[in-house]
């Protein structure tokens, strides 16, 4: 196996960055300015593009292109079927207005038109399109090579894995537990089932792989980064890490919970958006996890049912309530430019792993 350091030149020549490292794609808190940040400081920037639609997409891309030129990734969730019961959405939303305005059952379109991101996607030309929650298509993996995008696909198992490869993936992320926000299995089931941590996955992909390995989950400073490229990765994709800076710019009580949250501070939950994420253990959550609370609508369902609490709590400032998005390693966040961040991240995993 290649040097770590070699591997991750390697990466960074491939990909077209000078540093591998990679902004993770958190729908809702990737703003331009925050990709843009780390994409100057020689990494990849990210769009979180699940809610955006075609003029969202295109409107993001603009923007980040007016301050980086840098390599940027569009990230988009594999959809999945709608699953509807309307005795039990009318039991969650009455459980959910214990916390909050009472939610009105979602009616309609529940979700973007995928084909409709996908084809924004294509037109923004970015450096990359990275998939989570499942894999793209043949035609739309034909589609990515013919317009030179490379596709970075999301797994959390080894067969995750080995399916995105066998799928046409140029890199494949190694998500692990650790990870703040949603868990990318490409089933729900999987999601709730398979939590392997990062130090157990990325080795068992890089050996089994050819393609380049990046990891995710509880990538915070130059230790976890060095640590993950010793076991096998190419590159690191830091996502909580970044939230505190001033250019993802999230609500100051989030940015507040994020410096106080030990490890065992998060957990997984379905109790926001159906589909399990890590976020800061409060009070709603301690109540939508007892025993006698009706369990959660399939996503999107819940997502949409949920959207009157989120946007009040977040209103107040309640982090009693709030959607608090957040890593195993969320303390070490620090509240520092972006660019600054990645730079210093690299230069102590460089340190750490000697010279070339």
């Amino acid at each position: 196996m290649p040097r770590p350091l070699d591997r991750a030149r390697a990466f960074a020549d491939r990909f077209g960055v000078k540093l591998p490292v990679l902004m993770a794609p958190m729908a809702g808190a990737s703003p331009p300015a925050l990709a843009a940040a780390v994409a100057e400081a020689g990494g990849m920037g990210a769009c979180g593009a699940m809610p955006f639609g075609r003029d969202g997409i295109a409107d993001w891309m603009a923007r980040f292109r007016q301050m980086s030129a840098g390599a940027v990734q569009i990230n988009l969730w594999v959809p999945d079927e709608v699953v509807r019961d309307p005795e039990a959405e009318a039991a969650q939303a009455a459980f959910l207005a214990r916390f909050g305005p009472a939610p009105a059952i979602p009616q309609g379109a529940l979700l973007p038109d995928f084909d409709m991101q996908f084809a924004a996607l294509i037109d923004a030309k970015p450096t990359a399109a990275s998939s989570i929650m499942g894999l793209f298509r043949p035609d739309q993996v034909a589609e990515l090579k013919a317009a030179g995008i490379a596709w970075i696909a999301t797994a959390t198992s080894l067969a995750e894995g080995l399916a995105a490869q066998a799928a046409g993936a140029d890199a494949v992320i190694a998500q692990g537990v650790e990870a703040g926000g949603h868990r990318g299995a490409f089933t729900p089931e999987a999601a709730a089932r398979a939590q392997v941590g990062a130090f157990a996955l990325i080795p068992a992909l890089a050996d089994a792989l050819t393609v380049p390995v990046i990891a995710a989950g509880a990538i915070a400073d130059g230790r976890s980064a060095a640590a993950a490229l010793a076991l096998g990765a190419s590159a690191v994709m830091p996502g909580t890490a970044l939230l505190r800076t001033p250019e993802a710019a999230i609500a100051p009580a989030w940015a507040e919970a994020l410096a106080h949250a030990n490890p065992e501070d998060t957990l997984l939950t379905r109790a926001y958006t159906g589909r399990p994420c890590r976020a800061i253990a409060n009070r709603f959550l301690a109540q939508a996890h007892a025993g006698d609370a009706p369990p959660p609508a399939p996503y999107p369902v819940q997502r949409h049912l949920t959207d009157p609490l989120r946007q009040d709590a977040a209103a107040q400032g309640d982090t009693g309530r709030m959607y608090l998005l957040a890593g195993q390693a969320a303390a070490q966040a620090q509240a520092l430019p972006a660019g600054q961040i990645v730079a210093r991240l690299w230069a102590e995993a460089e340190a750490l792993l000697g010279p070339a």
